[in-house]
């Protein structure tokens, strides 16, 4: 098992000695500990050196996580040979109180509803040969007054719409022809915008990125046009029900403006020339789709791949349409790579349940900020002494690695009571018998301490 201070010998260019001999204490203090990850948690955990006026000295020390995130994953997770996708997506941190830097109601799908926390949007590497993402930058995202003050116009509206019923049909009095290849795009763009260009900057280069990979919330001709202007192609999802039409492909009649959307596309009565691919499952069969397609509010073509499924019993149906702005995407690399996207919400889950992104008190902005990105580092860290740890022990997982540590740092604590050291094939015996304390998969085959 690698020492963790070897690892971040990475850093030294960015962040002091200290800072660096702080971190390597507060990660082994968070892989072994159990209970909440907070501050006096931690410190109950480290060895000399790691008291909690330390751990607080930490979190106030304002760190360049982006620079931190990029030169652990090029020195230990990167490899040259795999292709990668830039993912991205929001995560709300539940959270009491008052005091909390940025604190707001957002709209969380776990609950369903606006709730009372903090939210986060995380940049992610997807590795497209592992299939797992490793998390390169997270920032707060703060609302400003001004768009809280457009939230609630906008909710006002949308009552009021729903009071006064349907609209009469036909085009709104005085409404006018709008220029879709220029937009002006909303705050949370622009913040997202700037997270993807100093990343890009970041990485000059060294990695070629040809995709960002957004949810459902950004398929529309906004982020899109965002995402245009970072140098990328988007892939995301649209609604079920979007109104996507044909190209025209009839002759131009000359006179009037040329024709450009042909037939609506009917979810139901998909033309056979656009199927690609049928499997059948269960007696669940599904048929893929592709087609270059239209939307009126989008300013470009769109590459739609539509997986619609159909119950061969009960002749229920559904289905799903994947976009990508790039016209020559095959749909199994889209469907795939859009698939990867999920990997990210694992990061997440891995960061609230194991590493305190859920269980942190503080509430300075430098604090929340340490806290969160340390949260998600802890995330790559775990996935590297996972590669290591699995060389000797395939089916174990993140709780198997928290128990091996721990076992190391209950032998450990131990022998500095006995008068003498054991042997050293006893004492191995020993550290092997208490490192399985905990685990989920036992392993016959043995594995050095950390």
């Amino acid at each position: 098992m690698p020492n963790i201070l070897t690892l971040l010998d990475c850093f030294a260019p960015y962040v002091s000695s200290a800072t660096i001999r702080q971190l390597s204490q507060i990660i082994s203090a968070i892989i072994t500990m159990s209970g909440r990850v907070t501050m006096l948690g931690i410190s109950r955990w480290t060895d000399k050196g790691g008291s909690y006026r330390s751990i607080q000295r930490f979190f106030a020390t304002v760190i360049p996580w982006p620079k931190l995130f990029w030169a652990f994953f090029r020195q230990h997770l990167f490899n040259p040979e795999d292709t990668h996708l830039l993912v991205g997506d929001e995560s709300i941190v539940t959270k009491a109180g008052k005091e909390t830097h940025g604190l707001d109601r957002f709209f969380s799908s776990l609950y369903g509803k606006p709730i009372p926390g903090l939210a986060f949007f995380a940049l992610s590497l997807v590795n497209t040969q592992e299939r797992q993402s490793y998390p390169v930058m997270v920032e707060q995202r703060v609302r400003s007054e001004a768009e809280k003050a457009e939230a609630r116009a906008k909710a006002k509206r949308k009552k009021a719409r729903k009071k006064s019923g349907k609209r009469k049909a036909g085009r709104p009095k005085g409404s006018k022809n709008k220029d879709k290849s220029k937009i002006e795009l909303t705050p949370e763009l622009l913040f997202i915008q700037a997270m993807i260009q100093q990343f890009l900057s970041l990485i000059q280069g060294f990695l070629a990125l040809n995709y960002l990979v957004l949810d459902g919330h950004f398929g529309n001709n906004n982020a899109l046009y965002m995402t245009h202007q970072c140098g990328l192609h988007l892939i995301s999802k649209l609604r079920y029900d979007a109104a996507l039409y044909f190209p025209y492909s009839g002759t131009y009649k000359g006179f009037g403006r040329p024709r450009k959307y042909g037939t609506k596309v009917d979810y139901d009565n998909l033309p056979n020339q656009y199927l690609k691919k049928v499997s059948l499952e269960d007696h669940v069969q599904t048929r893929i789709y592709q087609a270059t397609l239209l939307h009126k509010h989008f300013a470009q073509a769109l590459n739609v791949v539509i997986i619609l499924k159909i119950n061969l019993k009960t002749g229920q149906r559904s289905h799903v349409v994947l976009f990508s702005s790039d016209l020559e995407l095959a749909y199994d690399l889209l469907i795939d790579y859009y698939c990867l996207r999920f990997q990210i919400e694992f990061n997440f889950r891995d960061a609230k349940q194991y590493w305190g992104l859920e269980d942190f008190m503080n509430v300075s902005e430098t604090a929340v900020r340490n806290a969160a990105n340390l949260s998600l580092f802890m995330v790559n860290v775990a996935a590297l002494l996972l590669r290591h740890f699995r060389q000797q022990s395939p089916l174990s997982g993140v709780l198997d690695l928290k128990a091996h540590f721990r076992g190391w740092k209950y032998v450990n604590e131990t022998l500095k009571l006995l008068p003498k050291m054991p042997e050293p094939i006893l004492l191995q015996h020993i550290f092997q018998s208490v490192a399985r304390l905990g685990r989920i998969h036992t392993t016959s085959s043995h594995i050095n301490s950390p």
